[in-house]
């Protein structure tokens, strides 16, 4: 087969082992292992992910893929028998009856393709926050999700600890009455590196290494030339084409507890406020996310809150209130967590900590029972063998991810408010807004069900 198989083909392939493909394996003997394919396996992620699912006694690694071969040689020592791919499209038409399950961990724009193939495929399917780049994506992928009727995980690993699960059930209990405002920040010392450059996007072109498949790494993403430590393999992020943003980033980590805890859907609308040079510079408009973001969404109201819900996110340069520190006397507030203020008091649960309950007098020994945490990529493979149904399934997942994707389409529209007609994907006050809720696909590169 080609190197770089051509969608067509890979259509073509893919149904001819669809067949097989589609009975998967839904029922597992006691000694039987998953085999499984990790589509990604370098940058900021895949090492980590393929050690953390090889790590699993009843898992077998059977295929690797990444567009750079320097990460296969890498990832090879925690998978040495696992066949090698540069393809992830040849590895699904290859391996389409030997694989059972694939996680993704690729950067953003191509999360939706592999991902929807996969679920084609009927294949268990783990995938990094946050699901998908677009709006139309996140909704595609759940509904295929539902369709496809297997096993299926969104990358929210501190989901799966007792902190996180705690907090989700003390929202849940209602400790702290109804809510009334929800806040959430992600303001870590200083901008990580894969958010240092602003832009604008370098004139110069550098010869592509080797090592690297540049043509299936742009995947969906409009054509570029290569350039050395600007793209790949982690500055992706703080470009429009390829990443989210740190709000589409690290979104997804603090708002799972909050959403899952208050039950929350679509949102009635949201409006950013943006970091000021960046909005006021039309080069990185065009291609960069801005480095500092304020989003509020509005969330209907339901039996776990106080009318509807107003929900606030803050990064960079903007920092959450000071009626933060005021409720709970903290000098400093945790640079990543969620707080929940509530009728009866509050609740703060800092990113990878447990839940603390304010005022502390109150709530003076409050039980903390054990939620049970432990590996999230664990779950995801004991689910896939017949186990307890993950916490972060897409159908779950999706529409959380989708409001926040929606969160950075505001961002892309600095200070106009979008009201959201979430049935329809459309903004019915701001029509100029659809614009960014989907992509239009590269060539060769249509996105099935998007």
């Amino acid at each position: 087969m080609a190197k770089h198989m051509s969608r067509r083909n890979f259509l073509r392939t893919a149904a001819a082992v669809g067949v097989t493909a589609a009975v998967y394996r839904n029922a597992y003997g006691a000694n039987e292992k998953l085999c499984h394919a990790c589509i990604g396996v370098g940058g900021m992620m895949g090492g980590h992910d393929v050690g953390a699912f090889a790590s699993h006694p009843k898992l077998q690694l059977v295929a690797i893929c990444d567009v750079d071969k320097n990460h296969l040689g890498g990832a090879a020592k925690n998978a040495k028998d696992a066949r090698q791919y540069t393809d992830w499209r040849e590895l699904l038409a290859k391996e389409g009856d030997k694989v059972d399950s694939v996680n993704v961990t690729v950067p953003d724009h191509s999360h939706a393709i592999i991902t929807l193939s996969a679920l084609n495929l009927k294949k268990h399917v783990y995938t990094q926050k946050p699901l998908a780049h677009d709006v139309a994506e996140c909704r595609a992928i759940a509904e295929a999700a539902k369709k496809a009727g297997t096993v299926t995980q969104l990358g929210t690993q501190v989901a799966a600890t007792n902190g996180d699960r705690m907090g989700v059930k003390f929202l849940k209990d209602g400790l702290i009455g109804k809510a009334k405002r929800a806040i959430l920040c992600s303001n870590r010392g200083g901008a990580v590196e894969a958010y240092r450059l602003v832009g604008p996007r370098p004139k110069k072109t550098d010869p592509v290494p080797s090592s690297l498949d540049w043509n299936v790494w742009l995947g969906t993403a409009p054509e570029r030339p290569f350039v050395n430590g600007i793209y790949h393999p982690v500055k992706w992020r703080c470009w429009l084409d390829f990443g989210t943003g740190w709000s589409g980033d690290i979104g997804c980590h603090i708002f799972d507890a909050v959403w899952k805890g208050l039950g929350l859907t679509a949102p009635k609308s949201v409006i950013a406020e943006v970091q000021k040079s960046w909005q006021d510079s039309p080069e990185r408009r065009a291609d960069n996310w801005p480095q500092a973001n304020h989003i509020t969404w509005i969330f209907p109201g339901n039996d776990k809150t106080d009318g509807d819900l107003t929900l606030e996110w803050f990064d960079g340069e903007f920092y959450p209130p000071k009626e933060c520190k005021e409720i709970t006397g903290l000098e400093r507030h945790p640079e990543e967590a969620s707080f929940v203020i509530g009728t009866e008091g509050s609740l703060l649960l800092p990113h990878q900590g447990g839940p603390q309950l304010f005022p502390k007098e109150k709530f003076k020994g409050t039980p903390r029972p054990n939620m049970g945490g432990g590996s999230h990529y664990h779950f995801f493979v004991d689910a896939c063998l017949g186990g307890k149904m993950t916490e972060g399934h897409f159908l779950q997942t999706g529409p959380m991810a989708e409001a926040i994707i929606l969160g950075t389409v505001a961002v892309r529209c600095p200070g106009q408010k979008l009201e959201w007609d979430a049935a329809n994907l459309k903004i019915p006050n701001y029509p100029e807004g659809e614009k960014f809720l989907r992509r239009t696909y590269r060539e060769g590169w249509k996105v099935l069900g998007a």
